[in-house]
Parts: C-alpha cells; sequence; structure tokens
C-alpha cells in the first residue's frame, strides 16, 4: 500500500474535520502518551520473556552439585575464620 501525497493530504483533511482544530493538539498530546505507556509495556513484555527463556534454558542443580557448593563455602568459611584468628592474634603482639 502506498500513501502519496494527495492522500496523505486527505487524511489530514478528514483529521481536521474529525477533531477540528481546537481539539488537535489535546487528542495528538493523548496519542503520543498512549504510545509511550504501550512501547514501555511492550519492552517490559520483551524482559519479561528473555528471563523466562535465560531461567529455562539453564538446567536445576542435581544434589551432588549442590553438596560440592556447600562443601566449597564451608572450607572457604573456615579459612576465613582461620585468617581472622591469625590477624588477631597478630594484633595483639
Amino acid at each position: 500500500m502506498n500513501l502519496g501525497a494527495p492522500e496523505i493530504g486527505l487524511i489530514i483533511l478528514a483529521v481536521f474535520v474529525l477533531f477540528g482544530y481546537k481539539k488537535l493538539p489535546d487528542a495528538s498530546r493523548s496519542l503520543g502518551r498512549s504510545l509511550r505507556i504501550f512501547k514501555g509495556e511492550m519492552g517490559g513484555m520483551a524482559d519479561d520473556q528473555r528471563r523466562a527463556a535465560a531461567a529455562q534454558s539453564s538446567p536445576p542443580a542435581s544434589p551432588e552439585d549442590l553438596e560440592a557448593a556447600a562443601a566449597e563455602a564451608e572450607a572457604v568459611a573456615l579459612e576465613a575464620r582461620a585468617r581472622a584468628a591469625r590477624a588477631r592474634a597478630d594484633a595483639a603482639l
């Protein structure tokens, strides 16, 4: 569908006739707000879809993986406690 200058002119004329020149700025402002809200919602939906796809693409952790991660976290905590104890001992000297 090609819109040339005459067709666009007729559309503009029809808008002026339907809305009148006094209501046209308010109608344009309202249309702009509506489009801005619509674009924002569409962007939000796209973000939600990306998050859902990312959540579905990662497989759930196996119990062995969870146990290994817990053991690693425990080892890191023990090492941190040992460093803190050494630091307190050095500070007391």
